[in-house]
């Protein structure tokens, strides 16, 4: 075939008829491009939608925190599994090995407060951000079922 009747061949390739078919799918690009430039929309004009509001959720005062939570549990079962004759006012250590935490717990009394049994406590926290000390109180509130009623933390005055 000749290389003129070539020419006139549409092709895989390119040739006339995929040329046409180019520019006819970039006309509608290039005219959709050309109108956003033409003033249709401008940040000096823009305005704040006042439509909406916004507010915070109140806080309980304290954040969340997932760690500590897991030594109270940590602490509280200790304190409540703890033989008081056999430990006789002796330090009770704990360690919990999910969170890296350890500590020592001391001053255990047992009382009867409100028809439920308690017992009042001091530990010791040490972990990766420090020692605290802790205050606190452990009851029973159902068989073999002891809830934290406080565990607060306290400085004694002591610089490290």
């Amino acid at each position: 075939m000749p290389r003129s009747a070539q020419d006139d061949q549409p092709s895989i390739f390119g040739g006339p008829a995929l040329r046409v078919l180019h520019v006819a799918a970039l006309l509608p690009v290039a005219i959709l491009l050309s109108a956003c430039g033409s003033g249709g929309f401008s940040l000096q004009k823009a305005e704040v939608d006042r439509s909406l509001y916004t507010s915070s959720a109140p806080s309980s005062g304290k954040p969340f925190d997932a760690e500590l939570l897991s030594d109270e549990a940590t602490i509280r079962n200790a304190v409540t599994s703890a033989d008081l004759e056999t430990l006789a006012g002796g330090a009770l250590p704990w360690a919990n090995a999910g969170t890296g935490a350890r500590g020592q717990i001391t001053a255990i009394v047992e009382s009867k407060a409100e028809g439920a049994i308690c017992r009042r406590f001091n530990a010791t926290r040490e972990s990766f951000d420090g020692v605290a000390m802790f205050r606190g109180e452990a009851c029973m509130v159902a068989k073999g079922a002891w809830r934290m009623r406080s565990l607060e933390s306290f400085t004694t005055g002591i610089s490290s």
